[in-house]
């Protein structure tokens, strides 16, 4: 996959084209990618999705953080997985969410893009306030010599897949069902800091993770079996997390605490990789620290468990 930022490069080429934001890249996104291949084929051009780095009402909206399933990064490198010629990055300004749909079509996919086929998600609207209708796509196309084509919905147990419904399953703890509909389980990333130091105590030593510079959604509060690695290693190894307020030791920010079994290694400041295997149990208050070492050590064994059984 070559990604483009300066669209001159492309010279004039012809392309088969989708267009949205894809936070998570998940199967919907695959499914529609896979379409647009398989038409791009057909026509003998190259396959290309245009999407852009940062979300759209981050840009229309200052005091807007919108919470993400994967950073820019990590969804360039689950666009290449797909095998799609090209990735096209366009910087979402202002001036460009003001175009109307019709001048969307017509300056940046027929004029600069050379878009021949233009292949939409089922629910993807586009244009000022997105005010024109999959209707008025077709009619604006056909006038610049420009497909247009609606692909229809991927369905995982008759529910309509997209990142909005990933989000509803994080949102509540769901990651299986979140890992379900992504393809891969959900993934944070974030570095390591210094933390209260409390799960040392309770002989749990735990790597606190400040994913504040990604803006990625964090699952329900919980206690999570996980697998993790560093960002510059490739072996994953497992663990716990605990996201949530900390309530026995009145806590009130919320706090992303991760356990690696045996492990004990200096990793302050290093990116780390968190993916969530199953919710063990929602957050919990107890009596006191010896009340919660019992507990944790409960978790311990369940998530111990739940990865052998995993292994057999």
């Amino acid at each position: 996959m070559i990604v483009v930022r300066d669209t001159e490069t492309l010279k004039g080429k012809r392309l088969v084209a989708t267009i949205g934001f894809f936070d998570g890249v998940h199967l919907g996104h695959r499914f529609l990618i896979h379409e647009l291949k398989q038409v791009a084929e057909a026509a003998g051009l190259p396959s290309a999705v245009i999407t852009f780095p940062e979300h759209p009402r981050a840009v229309l909206h200052a005091d807007y953080q919108p919470k993400l399933l994967n950073s820019f990064e990590e969804k360039l490198k689950h666009l290449a997985s797909t095998g799609i010629d090209y990735c096209i990055v366009l910087d979402f300004t202002l001036e460009l969410s003001r175009l109307t749909a019709k001048e969307f079509i017509t300056t940046v996919l027929a004029d600069r893009l050379h878009v021949d086929t233009l292949l939409i998600g089922y629910d993807h609207r586009f244009g000022h306030n997105r005010e024109e209708t999959f209707e008025d796509y077709v009619r604006y196309g056909r006038e610049m010599g420009i497909e247009v084509i609606r692909n229809e919905a991927f369905q995982i147990d008759g529910i309509n897949i997209s990142s909005s419904v990933i989000r509803s399953f994080l949102k509540e703890g769901e990651v299986e069902m979140a890992a379900r509909c992504l393809g891969f389980p959900y993934t944070l990333i974030g570095k390591v800091v210094n933390g209260f130091h409390e799960g040392r105590k309770l002989g749990f030593p735990t790597a606190n993770l400040d994913i504040s510079h990604f803006g990625q959604l964090i699952p329900a509060p919980g206690v999570y079996a996980v697998r993790v690695r560093l960002e510059n290693t490739v072996v994953w190894k497992r663990g716990m997390m605990n996201v949530g307020n900390r309530p026995t030791f009145n806590g009130r920010q919320l706090t992303l605490e991760t356990h690696i079994f045996n492990f004990d290694g200096d990793i302050y400041d290093q990116l780390l990789l968190v993916s969530f295997v199953k919710r063990i149990r929602g957050e919990q208050k107890f009596d006191s620290p010896e009340e919660l070492a019992v507990q944790l050590k409960e978790d311990e064994q369940t998530v111990l468990d739940l990865f052998e059984k995993e292994a057999e």
